[in-house]
């Protein structure tokens, strides 16, 4: 069944061919999410008195960690996904299937530990990745479009996305959807959602008392909360649990974390400045009365 309206039509490939190499864009795509995170993040972290070393630092252990993070979660919770169905399967991440959510916890504990080890504020680092974090996301998203998968329930709408029938066989569609020939363009609903809460994220920073550990939390609760709208519309193979996808549930457990979360670290940082006058900045130097707590730019 084809659409009548207007469509966002399939990419023709998936990559480019140079030389012996074939360049998948969908690894493409994240290499160029990985730069503009450290870009953002070493200008957010510099603005709060940090040293730019850190974040490269931090980054050459933070992102293979998340790579490696996110396989991981991937190969456990979908390893009917898995291709090419052979022994070095699990590990084909140029294929698709990183989860975020196994990336970003594998990424954070091993930042967070080069941040500790550096003697640097890691509350106030995590302010300032939060948002380049969500960037980083939304261009992975694009890579999705190229590998024709992350896309939702059928669909007539003047936005839907067309998906190949190899790309519907590939993500395991019933019967009934695999007549079609639109969808919803989740990948695309997440990418506009990356950057709006990005966005979210930076004029909180600037304009409200967000304490250390702050953005990150609202981060993580906010992505999580689009995350379960997302589940209800994605049609593509996931585990399944009480008649649900498997990351509706995760995504639920961790949008109520990430609010707790926010609240706890708000209580938390007000009770020891009422005892130490304020948390140590990146360079363990005291702010002043009438510096931000935040990871953006100081008063």
């Amino acid at each position: 069944m084809t659409a009548d309206l207007a469509f966002i039509p399939s990419p023709p490939v998936s990559g480019v061919q140079l030389g012996p190499l074939f360049v998948h864009f969908y690894a493409l795509m994240y290499l160029v999410g990985i730069a503009l995170a450290v870009y953002i993040t070493a200008r957010r972290w510099t603005a709060a008195g940090g040293d730019r070393e850190l974040v490269v630092d931090v980054a050459l252990w933070a992102v293979p960690a998340g790579i490696i993070g996110g396989r991981i979660y991937f190969d456990l919770t979908t390893p009917f996904d898995i291709t090419p169905h052979a022994w070095w399967g699990p590990l084909a991440v140029w294929q698709g299937g990183l989860g975020v959510w196994g990336g970003i916890a594998a990424g954070a504990l091993v930042g967070a530990w080069r941040v500790r080890r550096a003697g640097a504020s890691v509350g106030l680092f995590m302010n300032a990745v939060a948002p380049a974090l969500l960037v980083a996301q939304a261009v992975g998203r694009i890579g999705n479009y190229f590998n024709q998968e992350l896309f939702g329930s059928p669909s007539t709408l003047p936005w839907a996305v067309e998906i190949s029938r190899a790309a519907r066989l590939a993500a395991g569609l019933t019967a009934p959807d695999l007549r079609h020939a639109t969808f919803q363009p989740s990948f695309l609903y997440e990418l506009v959602f990356d950057l709006a809460w990005a966005a979210v994220l930076v004029w909180l920073g600037h304009h409200r008392r967000i304490r250390p550990q702050g953005l990150f939390a609202l981060y993580v609760a906010g992505y999580s909360g689009y995350r379960i709208f997302e589940e209800t519309i994605r049609i593509d193979s996931s585990a399944h649990f009480l008649g649900m996808r498997l990351n509706f549930f995760i995504a639920v457990l961790l949008a109520a974390a990430g609010l707790a979360w926010f609240t706890i670290a708000q209580r938390w940082d007000i009770s020891i400045s009422s005892m130490n006058h304020g948390e140590h900045g990146p360079r363990e130097r005291r702010q002043g009365p009438h510096e931000e707590h935040g990871a953006a730019a100081r008063s």
